[in-house]
């Protein structure tokens, strides 16, 4: 019996005696203690359209498209992927949480032995946590994850950002941005304390460095209001006075968020922001109510205290919120993407009950494809879904079930 916690528990001890860049050869000195020959990371790069093989051990490899290829449907469905065509292998989502980082490749001659799979998920996930943890101590990742230079005003955003997809048994937030290598005004965040989830999703007005600049007081300024104890008006209120003090004449949209996950109360402030959908059994329900607040930083035009608007959620609703650069985005005709398609798309693929960090990775692509691959403004969708615990979040049924696997015909 292959056992996958030993070889995991090898990888967590011995990290810390490499650096960042000695990643690929220590996760190939635990492959023979699964049965592997040899195992490969990919990284998904910005765009989330490529897998970028780090290698330093083993067979060299190419860059894999997502859309096209097993280690792609591994990525996109969370799942294990084998084919006939490669029984000496198989691929594995790496995953920390649910934040979806790549895909390991094992290569081994029981790759078709569905006994392989629990160890397999249990060194994929031991790699992902050493891979976020060496990461941090130099630059290997950043730079194989980049297919562009990364401009200045997009370095300070990605730099303040948290992962883009956290989850619990009863929770999901996830969001993805673009363009990722020029994004400068929007910026989101997002916490769990106790039972209540905040969330923040901001855009700042302006391009280039001014606006990143702008997003970076933003979210600190709600991070520490958030981490002061302020209640939600408070909040709104603190980001405010921030943004005239130190940016005056400037503002930001914001849509700011309290989730009690006991009871499912929504509690939302739309500073000036496009309404949040609100989606219930496949269906776009209604647009929350908004605006219910000026845009931060134009609090002095009124003597009206932010108000929040309450909404008493259901089982399995999810809340969609975005920033206008989804909307807006022109395709050849002059025509904007606009909120019919935007809708369409979404019920579309919670129907086809895509995971919810891969409908935001559709999205934005189908949103580039549709002008171009050239935004005209930064775009940003967000997911928050409420599933009490009893009802399973699909996307993490691997967890409690890891022989599910998927052959390609």
């Amino acid at each position: 019996m292959v056992d996958g916690g030993d070889a995991a528990r090898w990888l967590h001890l011995n990290a810390a005696r490499g650096g960042p860049d000695d990643l690929s050869l220590l996760v190939n000195r635990v492959a023979p203690a699964i049965g592997a020959t040899h195992m490969v990371i990919y990284l998904a790069d910005y765009t989330q359209s490529s897998l970028v093989p780090l290698l330093g051990a083993g067979a060299p490899r190419d860059e894999l498209t997502i859309e096209t290829t097993l280690a792609g449907r591994a990525f996109t469905g969370l799942q294990v992927q084998r084919a006939p065509d490669h029984p000496d292998r198989l691929w594995v989502p790496l995953l920390l949480g649910c934040e979806r980082l790549g895909a390991l490749e094992i290569v081994s001659s029981r790759a078709g032995d569905p006994a392989l799979d629990r160890p397999a998920w249990e060194v994929a996930v031991a790699v992902a946590q050493v891979l976020v943890n060496r990461r941090l101590y130099g630059d290997v990742v950043e730079r194989i994850r980049r297919r562009l230079p990364m401009q200045v005003a997009a370095e300070i955003v990605w730099g303040l950002l948290p992962p883009l997809t956290f989850a619990t048994d009863d929770l999901v937030v996830t969001a993805i941005l673009e363009p990722c290598y020029d994004v400068g005004g929007d910026i989101f965040d997002y916490a769990l304390n106790g039972d209540m989830l905040s969330v923040g999703l901001f855009d700042t007005c302006g391009h280039g460095i001014k606006a990143s600049a702008m997003a970076s007081l933003v979210v600190s300024a709600y991070r520490n209001a958030r981490r002061t104890g302020l209640d939600l008006i408070d909040t709104a209120i603190s980001i405010d006075r921030w943004v005239r003090s130190e940016h005056p004449g400037m503002f930001a949209t914001a849509l700011l968020a309290e989730l009690d996950r006991r009871t499912g109360l929504l509690r939302i402030i739309n500073a000036g922001h496009p309404a949040a959908m609100l989606l219930r059994d496949g269906k776009a329900v209604r647009a929350l109510p908004g605006p219910t607040a000026l845009p931060l930083g134009l609090g002095n035009l009124s003597t009206r205290r932010p108000r929040a608007h309450e909404e008493a959620l259901h089982p399995g609703d999810r809340i969609l919120a975005y920033t206008d650069g989804i909307t807006d985005a022109r395709g050849d005709d002059g025509e904007r993407f606009g909120l019919d398609r935007l809708v369409d798309f979404v019920e579309r693929a919670l129907n086809d009950r895509l995971p919810s960090p891969e409908t935001m990775r559709r999205l934005v692509r189908a949103v580039l494809a549709y002008q171009q691959d050239q935004l005209d403004d930064d775009a940003t969708a967000m997911f928050l879904e409420w599933r009490p615990p009893h009802l399973p979040l699909g996307h993490l049924e691997h967890l409690t079930a890891p022989d599910r696997t998927i052959v390609s015909p």
